[in-house]
């Protein structure tokens, strides 16, 4: 089962959006993310959050929930829905862009919540974005931008292969060397990591 969740950050494009609703089993919108979804013309199955960016008209053919609790966020809220309703993958647009902080808050529901999905993914107009776990294994048109990012400071022991830039047992760590752009040479990209949490990002052209 999979959920896509919109929240009020950048919007993707709508095409980004139908692509993956052909497979949803439901589609959230967290508060503001409500009005992104109708500019396109979409309707959500639900619609949940303290409706600080978004007020219900009272004419919504979706299902609102109204949470004001100020100890979560909007994407939490959907998420917390989402696994009500046993969902095991989760597609979340609009998690980043516009406020660094809003962004940087929602990468850490990211590892909040990553344990207890299959795997969730955060996509934009730029990249797909996820907490990877080693080994980790991915299938990539050579060619394709790849970043990596210790989220938590600090990520040890890493491996890779089909990078045009190789680690072998090394280090990232914020302030001190990151792994941003770098580029998949082969088809198969292959990572591996001792300890911490690793981002990977899939950048687009």
């Amino acid at each position: 089962m999979k959920a896509v969740i919109i929240c009020d950050g950048r919007p993707p494009t709508k095409q980004q959006i139908e692509d993956e609703l052909r497979d949803a089993t439901i589609f959230i919108a967290a508060d503001g993310g409500a009005a992104i979804a109708h500019q396109f013309g979409l309707i959500p199955d639900t619609i949940i959050g303290d409706m600080d960016s978004y007020e219900p008209l009272n004419e919504e053919r979706e299902k609102t929930i109204i949470d004001p609790d100020q100890e979560t966020n909007d994407l939490e809220k959907a998420l917390h829905y989402a696994k009500s309703k046993t969902v095991k993958f989760i597609v979340v647009f609009g998690a980043t862009g516009k406020r660094l902080d809003h962004s940087l808050k929602n990468l850490s529901v990211l590892k909040q919540f990553d344990s207890q999905f299959a795997e969730i993914i955060f996509k934009d107009t730029y990249s797909d974005i996820q907490l990877i776990h080693s080994p980790f294994k991915t299938e990539v048109e050579p060619g394709t931008s790849i970043s990596l990012f210790p989220l938590s400071g600090k990520v040890d022991g890493i491996t890779t292969k089909g990078l045009k830039y190789p680690l072998q047992n090394g280090v990232l760590q914020n302030g001190v060397h990151d792994g941003s752009s770098n580029e998949a040479v082969e088809e198969i990209v292959e990572i591996e990591f001792k300890k911490g949490d690793l981002l990977y990002f899939k950048n687009h052209k």
